[in-house]
């Protein structure tokens, strides 16, 4: 199937039928609003898979993308603006009449983009949480005592701060390796370290809380190990107690194959889940997503937006590692193809706090991205290497991450991550297939990738 083919296919993927299609509420939202302007906060591949997803709404006016990346300009148009310059944000938002910004990363949800928005007449929609809310992911130990405070399944844990260092390394000797510290707060996505040592978990901790990552692990929460298989559970919530569970993903964080060497911000990722059945999914809405939303309103914080589960299946049962405060990437690469719905009016029901019975329709088929990087990445890489082969690729779409263009429209690397090979597959094997083909298409000075995406699925199928 060919790119086109995959995008006409989004645009009707359930029924002719106006009664059973999913994007009456799109054509509902173009009637009463006429058409809207959005903003999209971001450059990352997760940006680029949801101007893509954005960009096939009936009721999309006009799409901006602020920064963007090297590929974001075939579905919006870029604009210079970082995301946490919130009063460049405003004025841009002003002048361009923007209906609605959804931020895609967590820099600006952690530092305030909703409330600095909130209240003021005229402004736009804000698809995001509150400050408040975006300390689930803002920080660990928030997170964590949530949890234990709503009763959802976590890891054992304590957290320590540098005058209680000892303390922190007699918590380490009550637990069996390895050791998992995490940075309290952002840390870029490097802020987890997984140790087999004991001594060296406990020198670790003496780097973490000494400024290993600066501010970030000013206290740092060490947790009991959970061993079983992860996979991610994106819910949209409205902050009234309405939600929408996305389709269910798996990425794959490690640089090696067989899930080895240091952490990146993903190497790949597949949905559906083969574990994530039914039942699984029941314990999690029963067990995880429900307190989560009800504990939000319980305590007065305001959440209209995307929330990020991250679960491992421990002898069945789920239990939650961590929260983020928006979608994951690369697992935005595969769950954007899995929407079959029109995804802007949910978007806009959302961040006005009302999602009332509007359908989420989900694409049968297997979606599946392959993530190919710069050479020495997650540690020190080459940008500026120029990129070929990218309009090459067929029964895929590519989404670009760490890529940038010259005034001539030359495609050019500039981040560890380049570009997200996303793919249709009626099995995971043909998905697989696809993606890697793209992927092979893709060529720059250093590429890598791993060649193991989805083999444990694959195992359990």
């Amino acid at each position: 199937m060919s790119i086109q083919q995959n995008l006409n296919t989004l645009r009707h993927p359930v029924s002719n039928t106006p009664e059973k299609s999913p994007f009456n509420a799109g054509e509902t939202l173009a009637q009463q609003h006429e058409k809207l302007t959005v903003l999209l906060l971001g450059s990352g591949g997760r940006e680029c898979a949801l101007a893509w997803k954005i960009s096939l709404s009936p009721c999309l006016e006009k799409l901006y993308i602020a920064p963007g990346n090297g590929g974001t300009g075939a579905y919006g148009e870029n604009v210079g603006i970082s995301p946490l310059d919130f009063n460049a944000i405003a004025d841009f938002a002003a002048e361009k009449k923007v209906d609605m910004i959804v931020v895609g990363n967590e820099d600006p949800l952690v530092a305030g983009i909703f409330d600095y928005f909130e209240g003021k007449e005229g402004a736009p929609v804000v698809v995001g949480p509150s400050k408040a809310g975006a300390a689930l992911e803002g920080s660990k130990d928030f997170a964590k005592q949530f949890m234990v405070r709503h009763s959802i399944p976590t890891a054992r844990y304590q957290s320590f701060t540098a005058e209680t260092v000892e303390e922190g390394c007699k918590f380490l000797e009550t637990l069996k390796a390895p050791y998992v510290l995490k940075a309290d707060g952002l840390a870029a996505g490097k802020g987890v370290l997984i140790i087999d040592s004991l001594d060296e978990a406990k020198s670790s901790l003496r780097e973490m809380l000494g400024g290993m990552f600066g501010k970030s692990s000013a206290t740092v929460v060490i947790e009991e190990f959970l061993k079983g298989i992860e996979c991610s559970v994106f819910v949209l919530t409205d902050g009234n107690g309405g939600y929408r569970i996305l389709p269910v993903a798996k990425d794959y964080k490690r640089i090696g194959e067989g899930d080895t060497g240091p952490n990146t911000g993903g190497m790949g990722a597949v949905s559906p889940v083969v574990f994530a059945d039914k039942e699984f999914m029941r314990k999690v809405e029963e067990r995880i997503i429900l307190p989560t939303v009800n504990g939000l309103i319980a305590e007065g914080i305001t959440y209209r937006g995307f929330i990020f589960l991250g679960l491992i299946e421990v002898e069945g049962e789920p239990m939650v590692i961590e929260y983020n405060v928006r979608m994951g990437d690369p697992e935005t690469e595969v769950v954007m193809l899995r929407i079959a719905s029109d995804l802007l009016p949910l978007l806009d029901a959302a961040g006005r706090g009302n999602l009332g019975d509007m359908p989420l329709a989900e694409d049968p088929r297997f979606a599946t991205t392959v993530m190919v990087v710069s050479g020495g990445y997650p540690g020190s890489y080459s940008k500026g290497e120029i990129i070929t082969g990218a309009e090459d690729a067929v029964n895929a779409i590519l989404f670009h991450a760490g890529t940038s263009r010259t005034g001539d429209g030359e495609l050019l690397t500039s981040g560890g991550r380049v570009i997200a090979c996303s793919a249709y597959g009626k099995d995971i094997d043909e998905a697989l297939a696809n993606s890697y083909a793209a992927a092979d298409t893709v060529n720059f000075e250093g590429k890598y990738m791993r060649r193991d995406i989805g083999l444990d699925l694959k195992k359990l199928s």
